[in-house]
């Protein structure tokens, strides 16, 4: 058959078994039925939807072109007669209700005052697997919570008497104009918590000036949330590196094309962390697991991530950046730097900036947090000439909830802050409207902070604004966040099964 064929809903349904199993994904037909134990999330949940409209169920939880790249062009059988598909009337489940009624429950988005607000609706109104996907972290999840603690442990040192009765935060990152020192940064399967998705960053950014990273795993296509741009709106897009040289080089020089200002690959997931909260959810299958980075079994308690990543290379190494280099003019970044010594390396590979990151605390646990090393980088570039330096930019990631953990930051010399989860969790509780809102609660804030700290302009922050002595010293009592420890959701053990004494 060749992708010019039209079939009908009683053909499709013929192919409901395991022997031989058609799906219906976005109005095209696809033969998965060699597919069915190479499937990451297991057989089972495919076999669930033989011979019907996958698509549903497919969505929240594949990038879109995860279907068209996995399988090869035969077992793309061609397009579906929707006038013959019959009509599925979806149960809205008790759990739904539950959740529908609990969104018209929610706070008037007037009532939310900070970024805590968000993730606090967002754990109570999302569904539970989507919960478990965005909070979850890496084992003791120790990193998450190190990463809001670090900033506890930097204090500021203000100055005084300054004329602050104008203040101005705007900054450029990567040479592209920005109105906050933030960018939105790479949180993947958007739909999970909310039918548009990112589209809902992408229309909040352009509205406010903010650029928004396109994550490799988003649920809307990297088209369609270019094509959703404003006027003058930029992008940088995250990138997983794919097995298939072939396939990223074509993915890198797209984004080029489309007029994105940089490429943030990740390196610091070579195999991705056991996020326990999700890999109690069980959203894979009850069958066999697959297989996924050179041999290794995915189990069926492996959750969502590791369901959706099975693509990446773990030989990504520093012998690759000439690579990168030679196939894009985009400004390239290293994103999950952790150490002095790496950051040195990437200088010296001719990048043009670093994230320090732990991944929000999803790959090793007991990392340092993105603010630690920070330090330890500056000083080591500097000590060899590399820093400042306009042509290579540092950003930190990871636990930012206020301006003022973004100002801390750069005043021990990042260029930006990238904030994830603050953003996910704004537009899962209130959409477009809930980034809005978050981003002017950044405002607000940046201006109070910038005032009482005594800096004009960004220019104006330095480090002796701050006093990080005791950020490396992990048992030093500080204050203890409230807000943050009232929303973190701690690890949970195995259960039993209900007794049926």
């Amino acid at each position: 058959m060749s992708n010019v064929n039209v079939l009908t809903g009683p053909e499709v349904a013929a192919h409901s078994s395991r022997d031989s199993c058609w799906i219906i994904v976005h109005g095209k037909v696809y033969d998965v039925t060699d597919f069915l134990d190479e499937h990451p999330g297991g057989s089972k949940i495919i076999l669930k939807y033989a011979g019907k409209d996958a698509t549903e169920a497919y969505d929240p939880i594949h990038p879109p072109d995860a279907i068209t790249t996995n399988l090869p062009v035969e077992k793309h059988l061609g397009a579906i007669d929707v006038s013959t598909v019959a009509k599925v009337v979806k149960e809205v489940t008790e759990e739904e209700k539950r959740r529908q009624a609990l969104m018209e429950a929610r706070p008037p988005l007037e009532n939310v005052i900070n970024l805590h607000d968000f993730e606090q609706v967002a754990r109570i109104v999302l569904p539970e697997k989507a919960w478990a996907y965005y909070s979850s972290a890496s084992d003791d999840e120790i990193t998450i919570r190190e990463n809001r603690l670090a900033y506890q442990r930097v204090w500021f040192r203000p100055r005084i008497l300054r004329d602050v009765s104008s203040v101005d935060w705007s900054t450029t990152i990567l040479g592209q104009k920005s109105s906050l020192p933030v960018y939105i940064s790479a949180t993947a399967l958007g739909k999970l918590g909310h039918p548009d998705g990112e589209l809902c960053l992408t229309r909040a950014a352009a509205n406010h000036g903010v650029i928004q990273m396109i994550a490799t795993l988003a649920s809307c296509s990297f088209d369609d949330i270019v094509d959703a741009a404003g006027p003058g709106q930029n992008f940088f897009v995250q990138l997983y590196v794919n097995r298939d040289r072939e396939i990223t080089r074509k993915y890198v020089q797209h984004a080029e094309k489309r007029g994105v200002k940089g490429l943030f690959i990740t390196v610091d997931a070579p195999q991705l962390g056991r996020r326990e909260k999700d890999m109690r959810m069980k959203q894979v299958d009850d069958g066999a697991g697959a297989e996924v980075q050179k041999g290794h079994e995915v189990k069926k308690d492996q959750g969502v991530a590791r369901a959706i990543s099975s693509f990446i290379d773990p030989s990504l190494s520093w012998k690759d950046i000439p690579w990168f280099l030679s196939i894009t003019k985009m400004p390239i970044i290293l994103k999950g730097i952790a150490t002095a010594e790496d950051a040195i390396l990437a200088y010296e590979a001719g990048v043009q900036g670093i994230v320090l990151s732990n991944h929000g605390g999803r790959q090793l646990d007991t990392a340092r947090s993105g603010l630690e090393v920070l330090i330890e980088v500056t000083a080591a570039l500097r000590s060899r000439g590399y820093f400042p330096d306009p042509k290579f930019e540092i950003y930190v990631d990871g636990g930012v909830r206020r301006a003022s953990d973004v100002l801390k930051a750069l005043a021990l010399g990042a260029k930006a802050v990238g904030v994830g989860r603050p953003f996910l969790y704004a537009f899962c509780s209130y959409g477009q409207a809930g980034v809005e809102k978050a981003i002017q609660i950044f405002r607000d804030e940046f201006e109070m902070n910038m005032r009482l700290l005594g800096a004009r302009t960004l220019d104006e922050l330095v480090p002796e604004m701050v006093d990080a002595s005791a950020l490396t010293n992990h048992v030093v009592l500080t204050p203890q966040d409230n807000l943050f420890q009232n929303t973190y959701q701690p690890l949970t053990s195995a259960q039993f099964k209900e007794s049926k004494l």
